[in-house]
């Protein structure tokens, strides 16, 4: 089942020729190497380039061991480029080459070639390494398939799809099982044997039940405020662990390299600044963040809220978590002061927009709770509500736009102002 993923091809073919190293990064199994090597080298070929002018080489491949050496690799790319015309060099899982980082600053040198890279973990992107690529790099972000790119590989009834994917998430590999009992198995395997070994390994984690537990807790949290302090003391009180708070931090740092994980900041809306006591954790793959439950904590309205931070992810974003200070009366009729959240506060470019996801409003007690935060921000920026009901888009009284869950999934330009005509 081929799915066409031309949010990310587009990306790849705007950056051809400029001179920088283009880098798709993504977590495991979500689809980079099918982006470089099918997707993208269909293109080349449309484009009329030559087979030989196309260099590829998969650095996971067993039979390309050698090639992970730099010297060996800059030899054998060297002697394929025979003639002054573009090359095109396709590198896959690139960190598992030495010193890649001297063999990409050389090909930098090569002024007739074009490279694309791949990797899995944020190694290359590292400090050190960022350093080395400020302004020579161009990174490329690869989720696993958002609903909207399920959705158009398999089609069906909206709901029944939903469920499916909030339950297994969007891995393509997915796609070719059948039944549930197999995906929950394959996902099992997976983050078992793949992400969580190649985390315990690359950073030598000694205390593995330690870790383990650490991504569980945030696994069933997400969409909840916490610290490594505060998730120290979860441990304390509810496991019986004691987990210092660097420990804690770095595992955390952990699964973000990994791609397992995104840290979302706690943003002051109106003193227009960062709050560094709290953070919420989200995971690019709900399957696997399932899985690690054994598919047990399935709570629909959190996994909503992951999915659309994911989705606004996907769609070139940088998404806070919103704070805004209110002042009001307690039932002594004393003056208080509050904070109120906004799930998200998404910006990208010059446009932001503050959304809430809300999974049901029966009543009007809960539409006033979802509106109240928004109510307080007294800026002319768009302010949206996502809910799970099918519903028509509509602007509400006080100039909110109301949307449903699948409006908002289905179209990449559902926040724009053409998204509500």
């Amino acid at each position: 089942m081929k799915i066409n993923r031309d949010h990310y091809l587009n990306q790849l073919i705007a950056g051809r020729h400029n001179r920088l190293i283009k880098i798709v990064t993504g977590i495991r199994r979500s689809g980079k190497s099918f982006l470089l090597f099918e997707l993208f080298r269909e293109y080349l070929s449309r484009q009329g380039i030559a087979n030989d002018h196309i260099i590829e080489v998969a650095l996971d491949d067993r039979r390309n061991i050698e090639l992970r050496d730099p010297d060996k690799m800059l030899q054998y790319i060297d002697s394929l480029m025979t003639d002054k015309e573009m090359y095109y060099i396709l590198l896959d899982e690139v960190q598992m080459m030495d010193d890649f980082v001297g063999v990409l600053n050389s090909l930098l040198h090569v002024r007739n070639a074009d490279v694309y890279v791949t990797g899995s973990n944020s190694r290359f992107l590292s400090k050190d390494v960022a350093t080395e690529f400020r302004g020579r790099g161009d990174e490329i972000h690869l989720y696993p398939l958002s609903f909207a790119e399920y959705y158009s590989a398999i089609g069906g009834e909206k709901q029944a799809r939903w469920k499916e994917y909030y339950t297994f998430g969007g891995l393509p590999q997915l796609l070719t099982l059948e039944g549930s009992k197999k995906k929950e198995d394959f996902l099992l395997s997976l983050q078992e044997s793949v992400y969580i070994k190649d985390i315990l390994e690359r950073h030598r984690i000694k205390n593995k039940s330690e870790f383990e537990e650490l991504l569980r807790v945030i696994a069933s949290a997400i969409g909840s405020p916490c610290n490594p302090y505060k998730l120290s003391r979860t441990f304390k009180s509810v496991k019986g662990i004691s987990i210092d708070n660097k420990t804690i931090s770095n595992y955390l740092s952990y699964m973000e390299d990994a791609f397992f994980v995104e840290k979302a900041f706690r943003f002051d809306i109106k003193g227009k600044k960062y709050i560094n006591t709290l953070s919420k954790y989200y995971f690019q793959d709900m399957g696997l963040r399932n899985a690690l439950l054994g598919f047990r904590q399935l709570e629909e309205n959190h996994i909503m809220e992951n999915v659309i931070y994911n989705e606004l992810r996907n769609r070139g974003f940088r998404v806070d978590v919103g704070m805004v200070a209110v002042r009001t009366t307690d039932t002594l009729n004393q003056t208080i002061r509050k904070q109120l959240e906004v799930d998200f506060v998404a910006n990208r470019g010059n446009k932001r927009y503050y959304i809430q996801s809300a999974f049901a409003m029966p009543d009007e007690e809960k539409k006033n709770q979802e509106f109240a935060p928004l109510r307080n921000i007294d800026d002319s920026f768009k302010k949206i509500i996502i809910a799970k009901d099918d519903i028509m888009p509509y602007l509400n009284e006080n100039g909110f736009m109301i949307m449903g869950l699948f409006d908002f999934l289905l179209d990449s330009n559902s926040l724009e102002e053409n998204g509500y005509l």
